[in-house]
């Protein structure tokens, strides 16, 4: 069956370019206008993939995206001509899983819809998280990296375990502050960099030029999908 898509944007043209686009490649793509519409519609179709503009007029994207975010498992991209650091910040803590600025080129958006679907497709429980020449066995908690064991701390295997299980999505400071220290610590990033880059010393071939552990400039980190 094709993917459902719900783009929500009260701008004519996005939706004359975007719900064509996507239509030609195969998804099933319904629209909404305005935030309550959307909600609306998401609970009387739940979608794969909601495509969500921060410039609607009701209700703000990003408590469209919190109350979305309620419940529901749904990824959410948000596209929205907001461009400033606290906006991507405010939609990723609010539950967006990524962030494209616009004006977008149409190949940009179809490859962040792709890589939406195939973390819904590989959400299913899986023991074992394999990425390059490193194995993540989640249920012994375990690391291998090209055929030797890492030997982790418990903060280290933490972040990692957080990390992996939502690879490709961007996860700002503050929520893996808050999953790994709890929301007493949400407003001290130091220990996050700190774990960080002893985590890179171990993981990472080239700490440097890190493989797996991915920085979004003041936004976050991100585990690499391939």
């Amino acid at each position: 069956m094709a993917a459902r898509i719900l783009i929500v944007d009260d701008e004519p043209s996005i939706l004359a370019t975007m719900a064509p686009l996507l239509r030609a490649r195969g998804y099933d793509v319904s629209t909404a206008t305005s935030g309550h519409a959307a909600l609306e519609a998401v609970e009387r179709q739940p979608p794969q993939l909601v495509i969500l503009d921060l410039g609607l007029p009701d209700l703000d994207g990003i408590e469209v995206a919190r109350r979305l975010r309620e419940g529901r498992a749904v990824p959410i991209l948000v596209l929205s001509a907001r461009g400033a650091e606290q906006d991507k910040v405010a939609a990723l803590d609010a539950g967006a899983d990524d962030y494209v600025t616009k004006p977008f080129g149409s190949e940009e958006l179809l490859a962040r819809v792709r890589a939406a679907l195939r973390r819904t497709d590989s959400q299913a429980p899986a023991g074992v998280i394999k990425r390059g020449d490193v194995t993540i066995d989640l249920d012994r908690r375990r690391v291998v990296r090209g055929g030797d064991e890492l030997r982790l701390t418990p903060k280290e295997l933490e972040l990692l375990l957080f990390l992996a299980q939502h690879a490709g999505r961007v996860l700002t400071h503050r929520a893996i502050l808050k999953a790994i220290w709890g929301p007493n610590a949400v407003d001290q990033p130091e220990h996050l960099r700190v774990l960080v880059n002893s985590l890179r010393r171990k993981l990472e071939r080239d700490p440097a030029k890190p493989q797996y552990i991915k920085t979004e400039p003041w936004v976050g980190y991100r585990f690499a999908e391939e």
